[in-house]
């Protein structure tokens, strides 16, 4: 699902997420602290943005990292960020991942990305497919305790089309994405085949407190992302 926060002012947003608090203190410490063995190995770094964590994975010796994401705009900073260090395309994630073989990745990511798919299944299903046997998927998502606050139907069971407004980039920008259930993202998961054997809700960067005590205070108190970790 296409937003201009990732298009129009990519590069706004690139350097935003580079220290915030939501992808800089929250979303990136917590799932980074997944990602085990990560040295020499075939990593697809899915809705990979701007190359934040392509980066990571590079500096903590992956041997091979291939970056996709729904923005072109997005693509062609990562292709400037990190040249043949990495492979680089754009594609739409609903529709699975066509031009990846079977069982060639040791590890798939997908931060903050599922969001913004409607149906899960074509790509959890692919992502089992090419997952090598023993390897894993790690991703990052809204926590769906928080996205039920912006329900309008008050069915926590239904998936809804949200419109929002962000100020990731130091102005109003509209997002639009899908909240869900619990039930229906293990669903997906356990339907592809892979099997959960972590889960967190995330833990705020204790720098917070100093940078913005009010949100240290919310986000230590309240759910706002959901990380799930999960192996074939």
């Amino acid at each position: 699902m296409k937003s201009e926060l990732y298009s129009t002012h990519a590069e706004k947003y690139d350097a935003a997420v580079q220290d915030n608090i939501y992808n800089a203190q929250l979303e990136r410490p917590t799932l980074q602290s997944m990602l085990s063995e990560l040295s020499g190995a075939n990593v697809l770094d899915l809705g990979c943005g701007s190359g934040v964590y392509a980066e990571f994975l590079i500096n903590n010796g992956a041997s091979k990292i291939t970056c996709v994401d729904y923005s072109q705009e997005m693509v062609e900073l990562v292709k400037r960020k990190f040249g043949e260090r990495v492979k680089a395309y754009a594609q739409d994630l609903s529709i699975g991942l066509p031009d990846e073989s079977s069982e060639s990745f040791d590890v798939v990511i997908c931060p903050l990305v599922i969001h913004y798919i409607e149906n899960l299944t074509p790509l959890f299903k692919d992502i089992s497919r090419v997952l090598k046997t023993g390897g894993y998927f790690a991703f990052s998502t809204h926590h769906p305790f928080t996205d039920f606050e912006c329900s309008k139907s008050g069915n926590y069971f239904e998936t809804e089309l949200v419109q929002d407004v962000w100020n990731t980039i130091g102005k109003p920008v509209e997002v639009s994405y899908y909240r869900r259930s619990l039930t229906e993202i293990m669903d997906a998961i356990t339907a592809s085949g892979l099997s959960v054997t972590q889960l967190s809700e995330g833990q705020v960067s204790e720098s917070v407190k100093t940078e913005s005590p009010e949100t240290y205070e919310y986000l230590s108190r309240n759910p706002n992302f959901i990380f799930i970790k999960c192996h074939k």
